[in-house]
Order: structure tokens, then sequence, then C-alpha cells
């Protein structure tokens, strides 16, 4: 089961990909020794193009030199700070799984035990190659004997605990106006592509996507045991079904807007708007028998189910789930299983030209299954405790910059501005790792068998994200592990939260100058700040519940200069005539932009910025600007470049330099932007919210 995070606004989606269907980049960890600093993330003067002038393109000027000369490993679908920050770090993963495993003795239960058996089970080559697709006989088995529409309703529920969201998602999340409390919540979901439209464009690459994955299927059910021709049959039958989901899904758009998401009913309420779907049933088997309200984010959609329960015969439903039993188990069978998904999910999608090694891909699956336990030995050897008091340093004189900014918004009135400070001052503030450790004991990790050690994890932490459904909110959780590069701000809990991996350079370097730091880690935390006050975030209030805290007047003033960002980003054109999303890119670029302005003061308090002295020939303002350029050097593959253009509510990294400075005037000021100068907007088009 996977846990739908949709609300929560992360710094970057920065995607690894092992062969396995749309995983997120395995978390990584503060794991460079003190003192060792990497070159290729630490700002250096050759990585500049100097030959463009900053005020046409300061992405180039800053990093061309870098994207020219760079190459994208064969492994990844890009390269960049955040990607090399987890290569890095992988080598310090490494290192503890490799200790763990070699203390075959450590006691039952214990982090060393688990971690260790569950790198040895997955290492064992020979054995997972001897076993081919035995481990997934008994599920495929027990989907080939479903009869009955409840027999259906069990192996669904069993797929959801075990495997993936196969229909739809099933988990627990805080209630929108009740942030206090988590409620049952019902979301889209069932699809093998990773977005709706690739179902329904007909555009040249969905198409192409398209045309691709349909054999890919049909080769996958071959590799389980199915005749080729029966195997054909089962394609078109997975992509009727999947095709039909997609149709009655919402678009990305749509999802961002957490009003539209929103619908909480009884049992009652969901039995009338989906008839056709047995829910106590499910439900039951599930292991949550009152489920209590529930939201269900998208009533179109299980209308759609509902009718599909009707219309769809039971033999075709059985095609499905044995297709998301395979291809969510592939990742963890034998290599041609491996090698076939990789050349779909891999090489088709992102472009990349070889699998990751054995290790990475196996490290990658513990940090998914036990990534807080992982975590915690992470904490314990690699991160220093006085890099979090320098942060929160850091974090209080940020807070207090947005403090003032919102204290003299001209175009916000008063009623509006103290429901603003308030909520402010209220933000909950969690740096480096929990205070409280999440415990794995009761998990049963042995050597014996791989994939049995995912099977357990994942029916472990779905049962542990069920069990939350009713019960008060625990504002002490986290939704990052500490080894992961990358911060967020939740709504619900009115949180900003950086991991302790992301407290290092280049975002943050306790040896470095302060331009180095604000124009970095600064500008993170002022954007991680600002997400509390875009377009998403506006509409949650201090205690995270979703409320009208805006008069009218100032919720037009808002929107009308949102309108502008949304305007300024749709005419990007990254990618042969391909677009960026403004609306879809809408909260990343306000709190890009809002995030520059609210560290920009903040520097300017500083000792370094007032003194204004010159370091390798640039000002305090200069480096402060070249500082998040350098954050955000990065090159794509053209095919993961075109997907997220399509799924990722961020914008391409040089557009998240070029697009918030050439609004910002102490950047005209620092590099001598004129007015006409691409980097500079013309006042009619400028962009000023918070």
């Amino acid at each position: 089961m996977r846990i739908n995070l949709m609300q929560i606004s992360a710094l970057a989606i920065c995607l690894i990909v092992e062969g396995g269907p749309f995983k997120s980049t395995p978390p990584v960890v503060f794991g460079r020794p003190q003192g060792d600093v990497n070159e290729q993330t630490t700002f250096r003067k050759s990585f500049m193009n100097t030959q463009v002038n900053p005020g046409t393109d300061f992405y180039e000027y800053a990093v061309g030199n870098w994207v020219k000369e760079a190459r994208i490993p064969d492994i990844y679908p890009s390269w960049g700070t955040f990607l090399q920050l987890t290569d890095e770090n992988y080598n310090a993963l490494r290192k503890i799984l490799e200790t763990a495993e070699k203390h075959s003795k450590s006691p039952k239960g214990s982090v060393e035990q688990q971690i260790g058996d569950f790198y040895y089970s997955g290492m064992d080559t020979s054995k997972i190659e001897r076993l081919g697709y035995e481990p997934i006989v008994p599920e495929l088995e027990k989907i080939k004997s479903i009869k009955t529409r409840s027999d259906f309703y069990k192996v669904l529920a069993d797929i959801h605990l075990a495997y993936s969201n196969a229909v739809f998602a099933f988990f627990a999340g805080p209630d929108n106006k009740n942030s206090s409390m988590n409620i049952a919540q019902l979301h889209q979901a069932g699809l093998g592509l990773p977005d709706r439209d690739y179902y329904l464009k007909d555009d040249p690459r969905s198409k192409e996507i398209r045309e691709k994955y349909l054999p890919f299927i049909a080769r996958m059910f071959r590799l389980a045991g199915t005749d080729s021709a029966n195997a054909e049959k089962n394609a078109s039958t997975v992509m009727a079904i999947e095709t039909r989901l997609a149709k009655a899904s919402m678009d990305r758009v749509e999802r961002r807007d957490p009003k539209k998401t929103y619908n909480k009913m009884t049992l009652r309420k969901l039995v009338t708007l989906a008839p056709n779907f047995d829910w106590n049933e499910y439900f039951q088997y599930m292991g949550v028998s009152k489920p209590g309200d529930i939201n269900v984010a998208q009533p179109k959609f299980f209308e759609e189910v509902s009718a599909m329960m009707k219309d769809v015969p039971l033999k075709d439903w059985k095609v499905y789930l044995e297709w998301n039993v395979i291809r969510h188990s592939a990742p963890y069978l034998s290599k041609p299983f491996e090698e076939e998904n990789f050349s779909f999910y891999g090489k088709v999608l992102y472009g990349l030209k070889a699998m990751q090694p054995r290790w990475k891909r196996v490290l990658g699956t513990i940090n998914g299954s036990l990534g807080m336990a992982l975590g915690k030995l992470y904490v314990k050897e690699y991160f220093p405790p006085e890099a979090k008091k320098r942060a929160l340093k850091i974090v209080l004189s940020l807070q207090n910059a947005l403090k003032n900014r919102i204290e003299n918004l001209d175009w916000m009135g008063e009623s509006t501005k103290r429901e603003a400070l308030k909520k402010l001052a209220a933000i909950q503030i969690k740096i480096g790792y929990p205070d409280k450790w999440r415990d794995y004991r009761k998990l049963k990790i042995d050597r014996d068998s791989y994939f049995n050690n995912v099977q357990r994890a994942s029916i472990f932490n779905s049962k542990f994200e069920l069990s939350k459904i009713g019960k008060r909110v625990d504002r002490t959780e986290w939704e990052m592990t500490p080894q992961t590069v990358n911060a967020y701000y939740d709504p619900s809990k009115n949180e900003i939260v950086f991991p302790a991996a992301i407290l290092q350079p280049p975002f943050f370097d306790p040896q470095a100058d302060d331009a180095t730091n604000y124009g970095a880690m600064g500008a993170v935390i002022g954007h991680e700040m600002t997400h509390g006050f875009d377009d998403q975030g506006r509409q949650f209030d201090a205690r995270g519940n979703m409320r009208d805290w805006w008069t009218k007047s100032d919720e037009e003033k808002f929107n009308e200069r949102a309108e502008k960002i949304v305007n300024q980003f749709n005419a990007y054109v990254p990618i042969d005539s391909l677009h960026i999303n403004g609306k879809l890119t809408e909260g990343e670029n306000i709190a890009d932009l809002g995030g520059l302005n609210v560290a920009l003061d903040a520097f300017k308090k500083t000792k370094e910025y007032v003194e204004g002295k010159e370091i390798d020939g640039f000002t305090p303002l200069q480096r402060f600007f070249l500082s998040w350029a350098n954050v955000w050097k990065d090159k794509q593959r053209k095919e993961s470049a075109m997907l997220r253009l399509q799924t990722d509510p961020h914008s391409p990294a040089r557009y998240r330099v070029n697009g918030p400075l050439s609004n910002i005037p102490d950047f005209w000021f620092a590099f001598g932007v004129k007015p006409g100068d691409p980097m500079r907007r013309p006042d009619s088009e400028l962009v000023k919210i918070w």
C-alpha cells in the first residue's frame, strides 16, 4: 500500500528509477565525513559560463559550463546536486548495511539484525534466481481461484496490504477540517502508467508510451507462465481497465485544489455513491470494520469504479489483479523479471541506459521498508548535533524576516495579516531527525527470502498506517526519513521539516560564508515557509485546518498576483514545443520566489552583507544568487524531462533559477540587469506576492 502525500510540499522530486514502477528516490544520508568536501556539489567558478550575460540567462551564466561538461550516469534519469548527494551518500549507507550483514548474531528484532538480514537476503542472488517467480505463485493461484465478488474483495484487500494500490488507494490521513484527527481516505489510483494523460492524450510521446506499454504487459505475463495468445489478450484487458480508470481520474491540477479533494462522508453515503462495490466487506478484509467518516477525494472516480464492478466481468478483474501482483513484484524476483520491468519503467519512460548495481537496488528497497530504523543508525553515526543548532538559528532568522514582510505588505488588509502572522508564529520546526523513533521490533525479517521480507514489511507498514484511522494525529511523526536530501511543508500540521541529509553542502556548510548559506539553505527554508502561504497552503490556518481566513478583497488580490506567476511559467518552453504547466507548478514557483525574498531579507541583516567584502571577485549579494543557482545544477535525459513536465509540480531547474530571479530588483542591481533584458520582467508583469 502506498501512502498518499499529495498535500505535502517537498522541495524537489528527485527520481532514481530502480527497475520498479515510479519509485521515489531512496532516502540518502548525511554521510560525508566532516571536512571531506565534494567539489562537484560545492560551488566553483569553473562551473560558470562567463561568456553569457547574466541579464540574458543567469542559469547559463552561473552553471553553464557545469551543464555542458556534466555526464549523466547510465543508471540515472538525470544528474545534478540532489542526485550527486544521493550517489555520494549511498556509499555511507552501504557501509552500514554491510557491517550489519556481517553481524549475523545481532539480537532478534534489533535494527542491526533487521537491516543486516534484509540486505543479506536481497544480495543472495543465487537463491533469488533459483526461485524465479515461485514467490508470487500462491498469490496468482489465489487470484485464479476467485469465484465470487466476496473472493474478489478479499484478494483485493490482500493486494492493497502487500502489493499495490490496485483500483484505488485506501489509507489514513488528517481530516482537513479537523486536523487533529486521522480519518479514512479513499483516493483514485490503479494505473500502471505514471499519469492519467498518458492513456488519454494523442501527442506523439503519449502514443509511443502506450504502444510500448501493451507488449510489455504481455511479455511480463509470459514470464509468469501465461502462453503467448492469452498474454496478449491479458494485456488488452489490463489496458482497457486502466484506460477506463484514467478517464474517471482527476488531472494533477485539479488534485492540487484541497477543496475539490475534500469530500467527507459517512459509510452509508459512500455506499449510496458507489453501490456496486461492497464497502462493508472490503473494509472488513482490510481490518477496518468501522472506518467512521471517510474522505472520498474523487467522488466521480468512485462512481465509475462502482459502474465497472457491474460492467467488467470477474474474469477481467482477475487478469487486472494478476497484473498488479506481477508488476509490483518484478523488482524482487529473478533477473528476467527485473530486466523486463526495467526495459519499460527505466528505459522507455526515463531513457536510462543501465540498471543500478544490485546493492543500490536492495538499499533502496530497505530504505523504503525500514527507513526510520536505518535513519536512526545514520543519525547516530553521521549527523553532528551542532549542525542542528546552526540550522535552527537560520530558520528563526528567516521566520522573523517573513514576519516583517507580512507586516509590510501593501496589498493585504489588517485582519488577514493578523491571521497570517498567527499562522507563521505557530509553524512547527523540525530539524535533523525525530524526537521519537518508530518501533519495528514486531516486524519479522530474516535471511531466508528477500521477497518474503519485502511482503512482510509492506503488510507491516500498511497496517501501521491503517491503525491511525479514528485516532489523533501524532504531530511528532515525520513524513521523510532523516537520510533524505529534501525538505517539506505539511499544511495539516503547519510544520516545516528539514531532514539531516539536507544540512550539508551545497545547501548548508558551517564553514561557508553567509551569502552561500543564505542563498542555498536560507532560500530552502524560506521556500518551505512560503508554502504555508501559497495557493494551497493559504487555505489552511495556524492549526492546520482548511478554513477561509482571508477577506474577499485580500483573496482576490492574492489570486491576481498568483495569476501573474502562472502566466510567467506557462510561457516557458523547456523542450521542443512543450510548455511548463503554470497551474501545476504554481505552488512551487510561489515558494521559490517567496523563499528567495525572505532569505535575502534575513541575509541583509548579517555582518557580511553590511561590510560588503568581495570573495573571489563577487560581492555578497552576487554570491547569494550564485549559491541559489548552484543548488539547482541539473541535467536531464529528454525522456525524463518530458515525463516530469507532465507529472512534476516543480518547474525544471533552469526556470527555478531564472523565473524567480527575474522578479527580484536586488538581483537586477547585483548583476547590472537593464530594463528590456530577459532576466528583468517588465513592471506590468512583475510578480510580487510575499
